[in-house]
């Protein structure tokens, strides 16, 4: 790949003349062929959630910054704290032949100046793991952001879980590398 350089001969990306930055993706719901995605809601959701996740025996977590969670009241104070803002931009995720509320994923870090937004915080419960719905779910929010105008669509995960790096590949993302020493367990 070529680059442009700039007046001192040093290599730039290339240019983007064209460049207009997309909006912040909407609080609107995702609708596919064998899930939905709707804005995270405590009240709608919380229950739901926590009950589909108590079918993990943890490991769904090993991963995540938060949980486990002991309890109901736990989750709901989790996911209180983190519905109020936009970034993170969490979605349930709710199984299009059930209607059973099964899985959280948002959206992070999210650029709109550089056309960059990250896919995270993907808890699924295990129903959804390795069903064409988790696959849709992962879709529908990937679509979103390329309609929306972002040119780079990222999915960063644990060096070490495995599940999750596999998923990233199957869906297409680039090994970019890794960050050394980024999180203390």
């Amino acid at each position: 790949m070529s680059h442009t350089v700039n007046k001192f001969g040093q290599p730039i990306g290339l240019a983007v003349p064209t460049w207009t930055p997309p909006s912040v993706p909407p609080r609107t719901p995702l609708v596919g062929r064998f899930c939905q995605l709707e804005p995270l809601s405590v009240e709608q959701h919380a229950a739901a959630l926590f009950a589909a996740n108590r079918a993990d025996d943890g490991r769904m977590w090993t991963y995540m910054a938060y949980g486990p969670f002991a309890s109901l009241e736990a989750y709901v104070a989790w996911m209180g704290r983190v519905v109020q803002g936009s970034d993170p931009l969490f979605y349930a995720i709710i199984d299009g032949a059930t209607g059973a509320v099964v899985g959280v994923a948002g959206y992070l870090r999210i650029d709109p100046a550089n056309g960059a937004i990250e896919v995270g915080h993907i808890a699924y419960a295990p129903c959804l793991q390795r069903t064409p719905a988790a696959t849709e779910a992962m879709y529908l929010l990937m679509q979103q952001v390329f309609a929306l105008g972002y040119r780079r669509y990222e999915w960063k995960c644990d060096a070490l879980n495995a599940p999750s790096r596999a998923a990233a590949q199957r869906l297409g993302f680039t090994f970019e590398g890794i960050f050394r020493q980024a999180v203390v367990y």
